[in-house]
């Protein structure tokens, strides 16, 4: 095996359930705006692709729109409040640190490839005692580009140290596989994440339903025929 074989990941449903901490942010705004809170379990669905456009559909639950003056404030806001309590009730999805270990054990380098900002992406790893792992941790600002957009994963897995066509991508929705397809990179879809389309409809190439199945879908993907 050569060390240039990569793992990348999404990060807000497919590493850590980040959902709780968003959601609570998401809260925190709209109930400064004098709007109703948006419920945990349908809010899971809003999230992946980004602070921004999160706030946009908080808004849309109650049919409200804001200038962009506006959602940009709100933005400011939400992220100032997330920041501080980024890793309150966000833990990594069960396995997933067995998972890591297994997939290091056997010479993968692993990357992150968010549509979160780096800074609260490396912040929220390094709460939760992850950043460690991963060689390269990017963002949609690290490059300027924001998936599904091939650009992000190309520069991601370029600063991890590996080759495009020794990668596989991990993701729960439609930006993870869309990045991928683009990419021309092998791609797993986990089950347990934060998408409007059910993920097996994104017709990812292996899905798993827990992190113990992994390792050997990374090693299936890898094996197959290019």
């Amino acid at each position: 095996m050569t060390s240039a074989r990569t793992v990348v990941f999404d990060l807000d449903g497919t590493l850590v359930d980040t959902a709780p901490d968003l959601i609570s942010a998401l809260n925190y705004v709209l109930d400064r705006e004098g709007l109703p809170p948006v419920p945990l379990h349908s809010a899971r669905a809003m999230i992946g692709a980004g602070a921004r456009r999160l706030i946009e559909r908080g808004l849309e639950v109650d049919g409200r729109a804001v200038a962009l003056e506006d959602l940009t404030r709100l933005t400011g806001d939400f992220i100032d409040h997330y920041a501080a309590h980024i890793a309150d009730a966000s833990r990594p999805f069960e396995g997933l640190e067995a998972a890591l270990d297994e997939l290091a054990a056997r010479g993968y380098r692993l990357a992150v490839c968010t549509n979160k900002l780096e800074w609260l992406s490396k912040l929220l790893l390094d709460r939760l005692g992850l950043s460690a792992r991963f060689s390269a941790i990017c963002g949609a600002d690290t490059f300027g580009i924001s998936k599904p957009d091939p650009a992000i994963l190309r520069q991601t897995v370029a600063r991890a140290g590996g080759e495009i066509s020794a990668t596989v991508m991990v993701g729960d929705a439609g930006p993870d596989i869309g990045v991928a397809r683009r990419a021309g990179v092998p791609v797993i879809g986990v089950e347990f994440g934060y998408t409007e389309v059910p993920i097996a409809e994104l017709k990812p190439d292996l899905l798993i339903g827990h992190m113990n199945q992994l390792s050997a879908a990374v090693e299936s993907l890898m094996l197959a025929p290019k």
